[in-house]
């Protein structure tokens, strides 16, 4: 088994303008659960759009599993599943059609009897047009994209929000008063 960390951050700063969003963040995980939580405006998602290398920091050092992400992008994004707080879909696509199109976009290398499953188990109709979902319901398309390459990292930014209850109890998110 190799000791090399998932994510390793060194020093991380960013900032927009005058705003600090980013200020000397040191982070290593290297288990297989690992919970980043703070209130709105913390800087949760500048580090993972960092993370990603979709916004680069003023300063610091980022691995992911020993790699820079500014350096090797698709050698990171070959191994992380990502659904971002704010997920955009084609609205005239179904949802089996988006999915489709996120699988091309990572070499075509899903188990479509995986993806109906999973579809399954969240109540989630493939054969919907994507304009006549909820949020909730797009954000099961986006936790499903997320998980559909079986990724050896998952970045999660927000990925219960807009579901019920009841859905968020089968992801252990859920209060249970």
């Amino acid at each position: 088994m190799s000791n090399i960390n998932a994510i390793e951050i060194r020093n991380l700063y960013k900032s927009y303008g005058k705003v600090e969003a980013l200020r000397g963040v040191n982070i290593d995980v290297a288990g297989e659960l690992f919970g980043f939580l703070g209130p709105n405006g913390a800087g949760k998602t500048t580090t993972i759009r960092c993370i990603l290398d979709m916004i680069r920091p003023q300063s610091g050092s980022i691995h992911v599993f020993g790699l820079d992400p500014q350096k090797d992008s698709i050698a990171v994004h070959a191994q992380v599943g990502y659904l971002p707080g704010e997920l955009n879909l084609e609205s005239n696509l179904r949802v089996k059609s988006a999915l489709r199109y996120f699988t091309e976009l990572r070499g075509n290398n899903v188990e479509w009897d995986y993806v109906r499953q999973f579809a399954q188990r969240l109540d989630l109709d493939l054969d919907m047009p994507i304009k006549n979902l909820s949020k909730g319901n797009k954000q099961k398309v986006g936790l499903v994209q997320a998980l559909m390459h079986r990724s050896q990292l998952l970045l999660m930014d927000e990925p219960t929000s807009g579901l019920d209850p009841l859905m968020q109890q089968v992801w252990g998110c859920g209060r249970r008063d």
